[in-house]
């Protein structure tokens, strides 16, 4: 889209959702709204629940900035809509949303595609009801996550066998699919990729050692070191297999890809995010400024992107 035609057309920025990252959806939206408003599109904010199509047809919406975190929101299926509703939408398509959402389905891509990724075994929350009648093959410590959300919600890391229920548990709370995964004991990492371009990538540092819900949103309790520590070498193969993963799942615009690293410093991919958290302080637009990308600036580039992927092939 050109720059002067789409500063004529109603964008929303839709944000808030049905998620439990809600309250971090509105933070992200509202840096958003801000951002776009001070470089004089015609914007408003959409609150989206289960109305969203009679608003956004009230609203006479002709591109959607989407600033949603989580289910029905970052999985597809408000992108589903969208396409059905002939409404250009930032970011990636159905297909792409929903892979990156599930994040066994997207190792599964990784494997296939050989790109690095912690070895890992899934179990079925029945299977976990039932009382665990199998084994997890994996030695300790392991990572126990629901498939589908984001946030490091539901996480735990198992360091002994009686944690192992617990884990279980509290990740059953949110999915049907629980993914066991190998702790990886070097490096957190993360690389924003905008446009097929790997940004600087930053290292991870969490206070209590664990980049957890509270270590991500609450004020001084994680230190981001940009650039990340660690060789050239590794720095950018970190970086290529982040914009792999990202290309091998179909995403389009933005991303956030997340990395842990071996004792050695060898990078594997964790997950793809496919919309990261856009407030000005958050991961990806610190990269994008330490690139010389100002934040309105990176806001328009991702708005300036929209579009209709099915019909197009884009």
């Amino acid at each position: 889209m050109k720059d002067q035609s789409l500063k004529k057309k109603k964008v929303a920025v839709m944000m808030g959702g049905l998620s439990r990252e809600r309250e971090i959806s509105l933070k992200t939206g509202k840096a958003i709204l801000k951002a776009l408003t001070e470089k004089g599109y015609t914007v408003t904010a959409m609150d989206v629940g289960e109305d969203i199509g009679e608003k956004l047809i009230r609203g006479k919406i002709e591109c959607a900035f989407l600033a949603l975190h989580g289910r029905f929101g970052e999985d597809g299926t408000i992108q589903g809509m969208l396409e059905l509703m002939r409404i250009p939408y930032t970011g990636s398509d159905v297909l792409a949303s929903a892979l990156a959402m599930n994040k066994i389905m997207a190792k599964k891509f990784f494997l296939y595609e050989k790109i690095p990724t912690p070895r890992f075994e899934v179990f079925q929350r029945e299977e976990i009801k039932k009382g665990l009648q199998k084994k997890i093959s994996l030695p300790l410590p392991v990572v126990v996550k629901p498939a589908r959300e984001g946030s490091t919600i539901g996480i735990s890391i198992v360091r002994k066998e009686e944690e192992l229920i617990p884990a279980f548990k509290k990740a059953v709370e949110y999915d049907q699919e629980i993914l066991i995964e190998e702790f990886m004991k070097g490096k957190e990492i993360t690389v924003g990729i905008l446009e097929d371009i790997p940004l600087p990538m930053i290292e991870i540092v969490p206070k209590s050692g664990f980049y957890d819900f509270h270590s991500k949103y609450t004020k001084g309790e994680t230190q981001y070191i940009l650039p990340a520590r660690i060789s050239r070498e590794k720095y950018l193969y970190a970086q290529e297999i982040s914009l792999k993963a990202f290309q091998t799942l179909g995403c389009s615009g933005v991303a956030r890809v997340d990395l842990m690293t071996d004792e050695n410093e060898n990078p594997f991919v964790i997950d793809v995010n496919t919309m990261p958290g856009m407030t000005e302080t958050s991961l990806l637009p610190k990269a994008a400024s330490y690139a010389g990308i100002p934040f309105e600036d990176l806001v328009e580039r991702i708005l300036l992107k929209a579009s209709l992927k099915i019909e197009s092939g884009k």
